[in-house]
């Protein structure tokens, strides 16, 4: 029944995902039905396996160790951690906003209530390291992007870290942080979605043409990046305060670190957005390169003329 929901909920968002029907859309549902259809064979495989050893279907009973361990792959490979989190940013970038913030809340919620219920069961080195790597390279991948839904994607990558690195000593933070980054993910997405910006440059005038959504989206960046005293930090200092109880010093310090590298790429939005002001106040409702339609009208008919023209011009002359 678990993996049919992962199923039922894997096919379900490919429709949005190629809506509007176009090459970039597909291309990335594509990936993405790849990636999954994978991860969901070989959970399928992991509780036959389990199955088999054990004489029991429980999810909540799954006692043998390599059916644990490759379930747990399978669900890296479901939540995009790292070392299978290149699908993530390629398939958020070539989405509409929309179906980029379903893409990195809501399908995150049916691989992490699996996890959750298995979590007695788990391997704890296997998800350090898998977890220390996510955060790593989710902090370290989204420093030179300039698109705005690939630096989210690799926010995703980074706080799924935080979230697996917990599961095992207290599955409640997990939850915890789910819904604070899901919370905080989708207000972003929305903000973007409001403001149809999906680069960083485009984001140089959105103070001069919304003022308050500027503001917001800087309170939730900040939030994101886990600064106090906003919202984001407390997951952040509860999970490190639970690593270092349980004498995981170097992964605390390893994450610690990790959140200064999404603090990092947090703050260039915020540069951008916030403190790069016009020499004058712009007026101006659209983008400076976005083209009226007037103008692209005339576009082909002056065209015309110049053709019409060209041939005369020796005569004239």
């Amino acid at each position: 029944m678990a993996w049919m929901g992962l199923e039922i909920n894997t096919l379900a968002i490919i429709p949005m995902m190629t809506y509007p029907n176009n090459m970039r859309n597909t291309e990335s549902a594509i990936k993405y039905f790849l990636m999954q259809a994978t991860a969901s064979m070989i959970i399928m495989f992991a509780i036959i396996y389990n199955a088999w050893m054990t004489n029991q279907w429980t999810l909540f009973q799954v006692s043998n160790e390599w059916a644990t361990t490759i379930m747990t792959l399978a669900l890296a490979m479901k939540l995009g951690l790292a070392p299978f989190h290149f699908w993530v940013p390629e398939v958020t970038q070539g989405i509409p906003l929309t179906s980029g913030m379903i893409l990195l809340t809501w399908q995150k919620i049916a691989p992490t209530s699996i996890l959750y219920q298995i979590s007695p069961s788990l391997n704890m080195n296997l998800l350090v390291l898998l977890a220390v790597s996510s955060a790593l390279l989710g902090g370290w991948g989204g420093l030179n992007q300039t698109h705005l839904r690939k630096i989210l994607a690799y926010s995703s990558i980074a706080h799924m870290g935080w979230m697996t690195v917990i599961v095992s000593i207290d599955p409640s933070l997990t939850i915890l942080n789910l819904l604070i980054y899901i919370a905080a993910t989708m207000a972003m997405f929305l903000c973007l979605n409001f403001t149809s910006t999906t680069k960083i440059n485009a984001l140089s005038n959105l103070w001069n043409k919304s003022t308050p959504m500027t503001i917001t989206m800087m309170i939730i960046l900040l939030s994101l990046g886990g600064l106090p005293p906003l919202t984001g930090f407390m997951p952040k200092w509860l999970i490190l305060q639970e690593l270092i109880v349980y004498n995981n010093i170097a992964t605390a310090m390893l994450l610690a670190l990790s959140a200064l590298l999404n603090l990092f790429f947090y703050m260039r939005i915020i540069y951008t957005s916030t403190l790069t002001m016009f020499p004058s106040n712009n007026t101006s409702k659209f983008q400076w390169f976005y083209t009226s339609p007037k103008s692209t009208s005339l576009i082909p008919s002056m065209t015309i003329i110049s053709a019409m023209l060209l041939p005369l011009s020796p005569l004239v002359i």
